[in-house]
């Protein structure tokens, strides 16, 4: 399912990440990035106050930055882009803290997901990572006798 994510309401909620840092929402981006290629889905993250002249949409890969004009809300914004789907509103889950970003998700019927149950999910590593074990180093005896049986030198010889 793609996401449709209020940045600035997520930023916060992320360690390593502050709405002082004039690069928050680049780096949230990049974070966005990795979760798209573990989850192979997209997402679409909202950001108010773009700077006077970068305001608009910009592609990143799997991850779309819509960055608000000033005088305009990220809110607004979310609340328009989930009408403007209609019934593949359904299709989407929307991220905020904001209750008004939820009401209006829900009402357009978008799965609504809380920025800080968001946050905690985008920091795991996928199921997959998570399970996987680094393989245990191999003592000199172990490896003697791998190289024995596949041909090659001791680690012990010279």
């Amino acid at each position: 399912m793609p996401y449709i994510i209020d940045g600035h309401n997520l930023i916060p909620k992320l360690p390593g990440l502050s709405l002082r840092d004039p690069n928050d929402e680049m780096r949230l981006v990049e974070r966005l990035q990795r979760y798209c290629a573990r989850r192979n889905t997209r997402v679409e993250v909202y950001f108010d106050r773009a700077a006077p002249g970068h305001a608009g949409r910009r592609r990143f890969g799997a991850v779309t930055a819509v960055f608000v004009r000033e005088g305009r809300t990220a809110d607004q914004a979310i609340a328009a882009r989930v009408r403007k789907l209609g019934k593949q509103a359904r299709n989407w889950v929307v991220v905020s803290s904001d209750h008004e970003v939820q009401q209006a998700a829900r009402w357009a019927g978008a799965r609504v997901v809380d920025s800080q149950a968001f946050a905690a999910a985008l920091g795991a590593p996928s199921s997959a990572a998570a399970g996987e074990e680094k393989p245990a180093a191999l003592s000199d005896e172990e490896l003697d006798e791998w190289l024995r049986l596949f041909g090659g030198e001791g680690a012990g010889e010279e």
